[in-house]
């Protein structure tokens, strides 16, 4: 049945320049319900004390980890160590660190790039070690969420790039704990979209949401609302496919570009987030039809 309520969490990549601590203190101040938190901000012997800041007594909790290593094959962002196996550990590593203190959370991994191009080799990796991890991640008490990518990041990112083949390799591994991380800006453009989205059903554990332009960069989304998304509809047909848990802006905005989102004001750019978001829900509320469109008035 779909709920009528939402939580809206963000990603501390929205907020990148920022330290961990300014991320807590201003997502709290703009009552957002769930953060997303990114190893990279953490201080690796500090980080009971720092992820107490958000567990102890309030409203703000964690649904999702980017943990510094998260994918099988290199990235732009993490092109080493090279070897699936000694990415795998640093993943394992990452989930037996943090999952103590983020119980029931879902940890995102994507594919990396194919080497050579080839993503036969990938997706035989991935069948291999992904159940590994769905049991280890599970043993601790925490979930795994598989991210496609956007075409754009093909054989950067990822080796997979519509929702359909992401759910395919759900299918494959075939483990309670090793679902979906539904990107908007990344599977908006996926054939069969709608269908795929129903199709996954409970087997979406964490949905991410900014908007598009024609990127200029790798890095360079928008706000929710303010891009060609068609995200009323699309926030709709994962509502109606069962989906209940917090809708996480991500945003990465590079700062060598122009109007870069993260050189800009940050509480402004998360207050537009948090009306930005609350109008495509209010939208969906109130039922259809919807725009083709993705732009939404923020007043």
């Amino acid at each position: 049945m779909a709920h009528d309520t939402y939580e809206l969490g963000v990603s501390e990549f929205t907020t990148w320049p920022w330290t961990f601590e300014q991320d807590v203190e201003a997502y709290r101040r703009h009552g957002v319900a769930a953060i997303e938190i990114t190893e990279a901000k953490l201080d690796p012997v500090r980080i009971p004390q720092q992820i107490a800041l958000i567990t102890g007594g309030s409203s703000l909790k964690v649904c999702s980890v980017q943990a510094k290593v998260h994918s099988l094959y290199p990235t732009l962002l993490q092109p080493e160590p090279r070897d699936p196996r000694d990415r795998l550990r640093h993943i394992r590593e990452s989930i037996a660190a943090i999952a103590p203190h983020v119980p029931g959370a879902s940890f995102v991994v994507i594919t990396g790039a194919p080497p050579s191009g080839d993503v036969h080799e990938v997706l035989r990796t991935a069948r291999r070690d992904f159940p590994e991890l769905a049991r280890f991640a599970e043993a601790h008490g925490v979930r795994i969420a598989l991210e496609p990518l956007n075409p754009a990041l093909m054989n950067v990112d990822s080796s997979l790039w519509s929702l359909g083949d992401g759910l395919d390799l759900i299918d494959d591994v075939g483990h309670a704990a090793f679902g979906l991380c539904l990107d908007t800006w990344n599977v908006w453009q996926s054939p069969l979209l709608y269908e795929d989205v129903a199709r996954a059903g409970e087997r979406i554990f964490l949905v991410q949401v900014s908007d598009w332009r024609v990127p200029r960069g790798h890095y360079d989304r928008l706000v929710p609302g303010e891009g060609g998304i068609p995200l009323i509809s699309m926030v709709d047909a994962i509502r109606t496919a069962g989906y209940v848990g917090p809708y996480v802006v991500e945003i990465f905005s590079s700062e060598s570009l122009p109007e870069s989102l993260w050189r800009a004001d940050l509480d402004a750019v998360l207050e537009r987030c948090v009306l930005g978001f609350e109008k495509i829900w209010g939208a969906v509320v109130e039922g259809g039809p919807f725009p083709k469109g993705g732009r939404v008035a923020v007043s």
